[in-house]
């Protein structure tokens, strides 16, 4: 455990390091956030409610899923895919650690200064413009700190899931854009899944994309309560452990078939 997070530690020494690309990256997330939220006032159309989220609720609709991009690296991550393209993976697995633990922990130290550089300061910047809603209690917020653990821990192990796929083809980027892109629909960023008809919303249920953003939202919102609350953090849990089963199986099948040009 001493080694995984000390290359925590280091991931997120090289993050913070990147100060012009964290206020560009932050200064995009605004932007577009702003663009969002003038979209959804227009859809409620003076209606105070709808589906049970408020118009503020609807506004920190935008603040989260906005905040998520980056500590969810949802718009591209391709470092497993690139270190196999370059070969770097052979020294990869000769580390003294876990395969998967190893980029876990990378990941793990990208994502936490992502929150606290762009996702904290986007959501301050969101309630200085905007009255948007906070969890009401000290129990909502233990639920969303555990909801966003585990929503990162589903997104992590989804992306490196797709990064195998380096192992089995010379250029695998556009199966990893394709991938990302349908992340984008289902996970209900772009809109709450409460607004969507039922039989996508079931659709986006059968994968894993709806336990990142959308369960996040709900539980800041304070939409999930009692056993549906459990429910849904006991959902991401599994498609947690599943997802990282089968990276793992999947990992030892791509291994087994690497060849490394030059030794």
């Amino acid at each position: 455990m001493r080694l995984f997070w000390e290359l925590a530690r280091l991931a997120f020494q090289r993050q913070v390091t990147y100060r012009a690309a964290t206020l560009a990256g932050l200064a995009t997330n605004i932007f577009f956030g702003l663009l969002r939220v003038a979209v959804l006032l227009a859809l409620y159309a003076g209606r105070s409610q709808v589906e049970g989220i408020s118009v503020a609720g609807a506004i920190t609709f935008t603040a989260l899923s906005q905040a998520a991009i980056a500590f969810l690296s949802m718009f591209s991550w391709y470092e497993v895919m690139s270190s196999v393209y370059t070969g770097e993976v052979a020294a990869d697995l000769l580390k003294p650690m876990n395969y998967v633990a190893f980029w876990m922990a990378r990941d793990l130290g990208r994502a936490l200064a992502s929150l606290l550089l762009r996702s904290l300061t986007l959501m301050a910047a969101y309630a200085f413009v905007f009255d948007i809603t906070h969890p009401r209690s000290a129990g909502q917020w233990l639920a969303f700190l555990l909801a966003l653990a585990l929503s990162w821990l589903v997104s992590f192990s989804w992306r490196f899931l797709v990064n195998l796929a380096a192992f089995w083809t010379p250029n695998a980027l556009g199966i990893g854009r394709l991938a990302f892109i349908l992340s984008w629909f289902l996970s209900g960023f772009f809109m709450p899944l409460r607004f969507l008809p039922e039989w996508f919303v079931q659709l986006c249920y059968l994968t894993p994309f709806p336990h990142t953003v959308n369960t996040l939202v709900e539980v800041y919102l304070g939409l999930l309560e009692g056993p549906a609350l459990l429910a849904a953090l006991l959902r991401q849990a599994i498609w947690a452990v599943a997802l990282l089963g089968a990276g793992q199986l999947l990992l030892r099948a791509g291994v087994r078939r690497l060849v490394i040009l030059g030794g």
